[in-house]
This record gives structure tokens, C-alpha cells and sequence, in this order.
């Protein structure tokens, strides 16, 4: 890894500098939706294009990711309360320029009592030219998001 990043809690989310926040409805429950998200670690490159591998460590208690392009993570599990909330914090990067990364999954039922809100909070802070890049991001996270969560609901559904 290139470099550790600053120790940040889930307080973070909230104060973070830079905050994407992403929503999706998907007819999958809250808990098929957390088990995705938090047991199945491995399986997140089925689900999340972005995500070319997963792996749960320390336990369950971290997480060592790596995307396309050849960014990795070795991230620690903040929250992992059922069904409600998955976060994690990037703990080292080989991502230029970043200083605190967390990532933060709240699901909520739907109103019509079936499916699930998806709410993904993405928290950072890191030198301006990483934060202006982030900007110029989100459009692209958005539709990652957006096609990750029609990928999910479609997996989840077959079960």
C-alpha cells in the first residue's frame, strides 16, 4: 500500500469535506440486502463491476478491496448492524491524494413494505486536487451505484 490514512470513526460521515450520497429502491429485503453487503464479502465483484475482488479479514472485523484500474484497499468495519447499517474505513490506499475515506450503507424498508432504500454515503477528505477529482466523480459513482444496486436486486431476487 502506498500510504495509511488518517483514523477517522463513523462520525466522519456526517463532517467529511467531501460527501457523496447515493439512493436507490431495490425490491430485495433490507437483510438480503445487508447479507450482500456484509456476509458475503467475496461476493461483491458479482454484484459491483467496480469491485474486481473482496475478501473478508481480521475475522470479518476488516476488508481488503480492489477495483479496476488497480486501486486497492485495506479498510476496517465500523458498523455492521443488522439490518440497518454497513460502514467501513479506508484504513491504507494506494489512491493518490486521499487522507480519510469512509464508506457508509444505510438500508431502510421501503414504504410499501417491500424492498429497501439503499442509502450509500461516500465520506472523504484529501489534498484539493483528490477532492476536486471526487467532484468531478460523482457522476460516474452515481451510475456505478445505480447499476451496482440493479445488479444486486437482480442476484438476491434468483435466491
Amino acid at each position: 500500500m502506498a500510504h495509511r490514512l488518517r483514523p477517522v470513526d463513523l462520525g466522519f460521515v456526517g463532517a467529511a469535506p467531501v460527501r457523496l450520497v447515493f439512493t436507490r429502491e431495490v425490491s430485495a429485503s433490507p437483510e438480503q440486502v445487508f447479507h450482500a453487503l456484509a456476509e458475503d464479502v467475496p461476493g461483491w465483484p458479482r454484484w459491483f463491476s467496480a469491485v474486481t475482488s473482496a475478501r473478508a479479514t481480521d475475522g470479518g472485523a476488516g476488508r481488503e478491496i480492489r477495483l479496476r484500474g488497480g486501486t486497492r484497499f485495506e479498510e476496517t468495519v465500523l458498523a455492521a448492524k443488522a439490518p440497518e447499517v454497513y460502514a467501513y474505513r479506508v484504513d491504507a490506499t494506494n489512491a493518490p491524494g486521499a487522507r480519510a475515506l469512509v464508506e457508509e450503507w444505510r438500508l431502510a424498508p421501503r414504504d410499501t413494505g417491500t424492498g429497501t432504500l439503499v442509502q450509500w454515503t461516500f465520506a472523504a477528505d484529501g489534498t484539493a486536487p483528490f477532492r476536486f477529482v471526487l467532484g468531478l466523480a460523482r457522476a460516474g459513482l452515481g451510475r456505478a451505484f445505480r447499476d451496482a444496486m440493479t445488479s444486486l436486486d437482480r442476484r438476491v431476487a434468483v435466491r
